[in-house]
Parts: C-alpha cells; sequence; structure tokens
C-alpha cells in the first residue's frame, strides 16, 4: 500500500502522486509492485470506496528506474481529456538529470528519429527514412557542471530538459546519442558515464520527471506540481 505523503494531489477527478524510482508505473509480472496497484488498492481502502473496484486512468508513464511526478485519472471523462493534453503539448513535462560527458553544451534542442526494439526494450537512434522511426525532439539547459571526483575524462552537469514528444526512452537514448549520457543508466550510458555510476554505486537513473503542469480536465484550471529529486546521483553531486 503506497503512503499518504507520495500523494502530492487529489480531487474527484486526479490522482498526483511521486513515483519512487525502482518501481514500475504498471506491470504484468505477478508479484511485482506497480504504481496502479498501489493506487488502486489505495483508494479501494478508503471508507467511502469499500466494496468498491475504482477506476484508474494511466494518462503518462516513467520508465521503472526513474523517479518523479505521475497524473491518474479517476474517471473516464478525466482520462480523456488528459490523454489529449499528454499527446500534444498542452501537458508540459520538464525533468531533472544528471550527466556525464566531455564536452557538454550550456544548452540545446535535440532532434532524432528513434526506433523501438520491443524484443530488447530499447529504442536508438536511427536515419529519418527508416520504416517506423519516431521524430523525437528534447530541449536542455545546464543549471551547473563539476568535474566528477577521481575522474578528469569526463564533466558533470545537471541538466533540465523539456520533452516535446514522448517517446520510449527517450531522453536516455538522445542525451547518450549526444555525447551526455546520464549517470546510473546501465543501458544506454557510454563506457566513461558507466565507470562513474559504477565507482558511486548508483542503484537508479539520475533522471526524475521534477514538473508536470496540464489543465484540469474539469475546471480548466491550470495545475503544476514540483518536486526535488531524491536520487543518490544528485544528492551526491549537486545542491537543489
Amino acid at each position: 500500500m503506497i503512503s499518504q505523503n507520495i500523494i502530492l494531489h487529489e480531487d474527484s477527478d486526479i490522482l498526483v502522486c511521486h513515483k519512487p524510482a525502482g518501481i514500475a508505473t504498471q506491470t504484468a509480472r505477478v508479484g511485482q509492485a506497480d504504481m496502479v496497484s498501489e493506487v488502486i488498492g489505495y483508494l479501494a481502502s478508503r471508507t467511502e470506496a469499500a466494496n468498491k473496484n475504482p477506476y484508474l486512468g494511466v494518462v503518462h508513464r516513467l520508465d521503472q528506474p526513474v523517479e518523479g511526478i505521475l497524473v491518474f485519472a479517476k474517471n473516464k471523462t478525466a482520462a480523456a481529456a488528459l490523454s489529449r493534453q499528454a499527446a500534444g503539448e498542452r501537458m508540459e513535462k520538464e525533468y531533472l538529470a544528471v550527466v556525464c560527458g566531455k564536452e557538454i553544451p550550456q544548452s540545446g534542442e535535440l532532434t532524432d528519429y528513434l526506433l523501438k526494439d520491443g524484443r530488447t526494450n530499447t529504442s536508438r537512434v536511427v536515419p529519418s527514412e527508416v520504416k517506423d522511426a519516431k521524430k523525437a525532439v528534447l530541449e536542455y539547459e545546464v543549471l551547473e557542471k563539476k568535474p566528477p571526483e577521481e575522474d578528469d575524462s569526463c564533466r558533470l552537469a545537471f541538466v533540465r530538459i523539456r520533452l516535446h514528444t514522448g517517446r520510449h526512452h527517450q531522453i536516455r537514448v538522445q542525451m547518450a546519442n549526444a555525447g551526455m549520457s546520464l549517470l546510473g543508466d546501465y543501458k544506454y550510458a557510454d563506457e566513461t558515464a558507466l565507470a562513474v555510476s559504477r565507482r558511486l554505486e548508483l542503484k537508479e537513473i539520475a533522471l526524475c520527471a521534477s514538473r508536470v503542469a496540464f489543465d484540469h480536465p474539469v475546471t480548466r484550471k491550470r495545475m503544476q506540481f514540483q518536486i526535488t529529486p531524491e536520487g543518490a546521483a544528485f544528492r551526491k553531486n549537486f545542491k537543489q
């Protein structure tokens, strides 16, 4: 059962929560906890929801190793309205990350075409003409830089990232492809970033969905939620 302190907001139409790193948004694996099951259990346990099967609409997802804000819908009307925002740019999503690279420009926009491989649960950058490739766009801004301890082959940077598209593993793939691998990402990072991650004994990706803004699906009021990353890569390297 989820703890009350991870719920950032709840009303009759939506529930916003802070997903810890290491728990899946939703999974079919028997015995493995996921946020959807935990939230449904929380809703069903309350007196007014007892003996009912509460509705919970998944509006967007976060990778299992990623920490951050998740927005759920509590009815089908809210789910449809929020899904339309998530599919466009009305739902703003900002991330904070710690990246490792030899040269990290102060800011930039990355545009690539990504191809997902469902068999390996990975994505990669491919030419635009490749069948089923999808355009991926993000912006990033460096907030702080520093050299990692005991390693002068790269620099660490605390960056803010804004997504303009929502592709599979998009931030992890695009940043690594641009020479700015995320710390703690043992799937996509280059050898230098992997070495730093191992030395720091990181168990989660240094990526946090730190800010989400959207229109309330019923009242139309603009809503914004923001959190501070709790991951070790952030705490050990940068003051927030």
